[in-house]
């Protein structure tokens, strides 16, 4: 079966460049100039990934990210000018799967969409055997459609907030670091100094209404990391 990425660019040449090299390694791609068209595509054809530039007429990068996230869980990496620190964090906690900015290198980009098509599908193995449902005091974890519900209502996650939480959880009280953490969603390595994990541990608190129910799910052992209790 193959492989369809959206490519979502504005700029015909960098979308044309992308296009391919990604057709070399047997991809099929579809462009979308802007993002109205980008949230259509989605919506007419099953994606495997995409490619999104953030400044975009019609509707930005993020927006789009946030109307696919409402349906969809397949891997998002943004292409962007922007290249601050800040910039990227913003880009990941909004529902990005990973980051890359411009000008790149095509062959990196290449690389980048197959360590994120790999992992979607070691996820999909790992939650096809795992548990059908986690429960812990009216939060209910579905794994294998990737869903979340608190006292009945669902609650909408972006895929690393799910991975996180899901994980927490498989392991009530364990206590996991930020880089253990970190190395087991982004399957990356974690490098110093990174607030990536701690940015999305309040957005899980946040979105887990912990302050309206005055239940503390994710503890923080201060110094060592972060563990979940029903």
């Amino acid at each position: 079966m193959s492989i369809t990425i959206l490519i979502a660019d504005d700029e015909t040449e960098i979308a044309d460049l992308i296009e391919l090299h990604l057709e070399k390694e047997g991809y099929r791609c579809l462009k979308a100039a802007d993002g109205q068209e980008a949230i259509a595509v989605c919506d007419t054809h099953v994606i495997d990934l995409a490619i999104l530039d953030i400044m975009m007429p019609k509707r930005d990068g993020y927006e789009v990210t946030r109307q696919i996230r409402e349906k969809h869980h397949f891997p998002i990496i943004f292409l962007s000018a922007k290249t601050s620190d800040l910039d990227k964090i913003a880009g990941l906690v909004r529902g990005a799967d990973d980051y890359v900015t411009k000008p790149f290198n095509p062959m990196e980009l290449v690389a980048r969409v197959n360590a994120q098509l790999r992992r979607s599908k070691q996820f999909i193995l790992s939650t096809q055997t795992a548990r059908p449902v986690l429960e812990a005091s009216g939060l209910f974890i579905y794994p294998e459609e990737r869903t979340v519900f608190l006292y009945g209502q669902p609650i909408e996650l972006t895929p690393k907030e799910f991975d996180i939480l899901y994980l927490l959880a498989r392991h009530p009280k364990k206590v996991f670091s930020s880089e253990h953490i970190f190395e087991q969603v982004w399957r990356e390595t974690y490098y110093e100094g990174s607030n990536t994990v701690m940015v999305h541990i309040r957005s899980l608190r946040k979105k887990l209404e912990e302050d309206v129910h005055k239940t503390k799910r994710i503890k923080t052992v201060w110094g060592v990391g972060y563990s979940f209790h029903g």
